[in-house]
């Protein structure tokens, strides 16, 4: 029997690379604004209403996906931008952890950013002289950032409470993109930085696997002097990159 994943926020990008990935492994239901591409079970939702958000995930759910996400040009100079961020990046993901406590679900994936340490990258390249890992502090360039190594916290505090059985991955994900061989032949900063689809399924396919109570994990593929380690992930998942942006490159060329 398929296990029940229901993802929030799954209209978009990583959205539909999952259900097109592993929707022969995992029956999926897409809670959001916007109705997905792909024929799969949806409910429309305003994931920062708590009470809707709760009366539509499926009671049978297996796992808990949060890809929800937004962006602003000026969110640390205007108020409505930083209330708008902060719904989205960090109450919301209160509320996703929350519904999952109260409905038993026990395993929540939250699609985190590499963003929550964009201070020690630059163009791609880690200005650390080695790659970037989870144990560095997690300093932010962005508000942005900053949300999302809140959410990732609060996950830990819930994790870890007594007598919940609730399990939180979070991945910390590089560059995704819809048409990503075009858009690696355009952009240098992508040889180092890509996530490609096939990486994509495969890691979040092992965030859903893992009887890991609580990780972080950096989301990237094997690529040229990538600014982020994932050892973790390949120790801890079991995470092999299949694919990278040279690979997506030289199929180009051909």
């Amino acid at each position: 029997m398929k296990k029940k994943v229901t993802i929030i926020g799954g209209a978009g990008t990583i959205g539909s690379i999952l259900i097109n990935g592993l929707q022969e492994r995992y029956q999926f239901t897409v809670l959001d604004k916007n109705r997905p591409k792909e024929q799969v079970e949806y409910k429309q939702v305003d994931a920062t209403n708590f009470e809707e958000l709760l009366r539509a995930i499926p009671e049978d759910t297996d796992a808990l996906v949060n890809l929800l996400t937004i962006k602003t040009d000026n969110d640390l100079h205007t108020i409505d931008d930083f209330q708008q961020m902060t719904s989205i990046h960090f109450i919301t993901s209160f509320y996703i952890l929350h519904a999952a406590q109260t409905l038993g679900i026990p395993k929540v994936v939250y699609a985190s950013s590499n963003h929550t340490t964009d201070y020690y990258e630059r163009d791609g390249y880690s200005t650390l002289g080695r790659e970037i890992t989870i144990k560095d502090y997690p300093f932010s360039r962005s508000l942005y950032g900053v949300l999302k190594l809140a959410s990732e916290q609060l996950g830990h505090i819930l994790a870890h409470e007594k007598d919940q059985s609730l399990s939180v991955i979070n991945l910390r994900i590089g560059s995704v993109h819809q048409d990503e061989a075009k858009a690696v032949a355009k952009d240098e900063r992508l040889i180092h930085t890509l996530l490609t689809h096939k990486d994509t399924v495969q890691l979040f396919d092992l965030a859903l696997q893992t009887t890991v109570k609580y990780g972080t994990y950096y989301g990237v593929s094997n690529n040229r002097k990538k600014p982020w380690s994932t050892e973790n992930a390949w120790r801890e998942l079991g995470f092999e990159s299949k694919e990278n942006a040279d690979d997506l490159r030289n199929r180009n060329k051909k």
